[in-house]
C-alpha cells in the first residue's frame, strides 16, 4: 500500500503484469495497525492495510475474471515467493515440507470487522462478498481447521 493503488490505470497494470509474468508472486505485507495508530492525520498514519483475511477471495476473483489460471495463481502464492527468497518451499514433492492450505473456491462471505483476528481492523474491503476461503491448513503434519 504504499505507494497506493490510486489509479484505475495502476490497477490494470497490476492485473496485466499478474498474467503475462511480470510480476511472479504475490504475497500480502500484513500490516495490522492499532485504530489509534490509523486514526491521525493521513500524513501522520503509517502505511499499510490487513491482507492475509481477504488475499485469497481477491486472488480467485483475477481468476474468475481470465486474468490468471488457478494453477497460476497458487504458483504466484506459493513458488513465486519461495523462488525470490532462495527458500526449498512452496512446492509438493516427496520428501519436501509439505504445508498445505485447504481452500473452498466457492465459498461465498461477506468481510466483517468483527470477524478479523487481527489487532487491526483496517481493511478497504469490510462489507464486501467475497467469494474463496480457507478452511483448514495442514502445518508440519498438523491440521488446523476452523481457521
Amino acid at each position: 500500500m504504499k505507494p497506493p493503488l490510486a489509479t484505475s490505470v495502476d490497477k490494470e497494470e497490476i492485473r496485466a503484469g499478474l498474467a503475462d509474468g511480470t510480476i511472479d508472486a504475490i504475497a500480502t505485507d500484513h500490516a495490522p495497525h492499532t485504530d489509534w495508530e490509523k486514526g491521525q492525520e493521513m500524513d501522520q498514519a503509517p502505511f499499510g492495510i490487513i491482507g492475509l483475511e481477504t488475499a485469497l477471495p481477491l486472488a480467485l476473483s483475477l481468476v474468475e475474471a481470465g486474468v490468471l489460471s488457478l494453477t497460476d495463481m497458487i504458483r504466484k502464492f506459493t513458488e513465486g515467493p519461495a523462488t525470490i527468497l532462495r527458500r526449498p518451499i512452496g512446492r509438493l514433492r516427496i520428501g519436501a515440507l509439505a504445508d498445505i492450505t485447504i481452500i473452498d473456491p466457492t465459498a461465498e462471505w461477506t468481510v466483517r470487522e468483527e470477524s478479523f483476528l487481527s489487532k487491526s481492523k483496517n481493511s478497504p474491503f469490510i462489507g464486501w462478498k467475497m467469494k474463496g476461503r480457507a478452511e483448514a491448513v495442514i502445518v508440519a503434519g498438523n491440521l488446523i481447521e476452523n481457521i
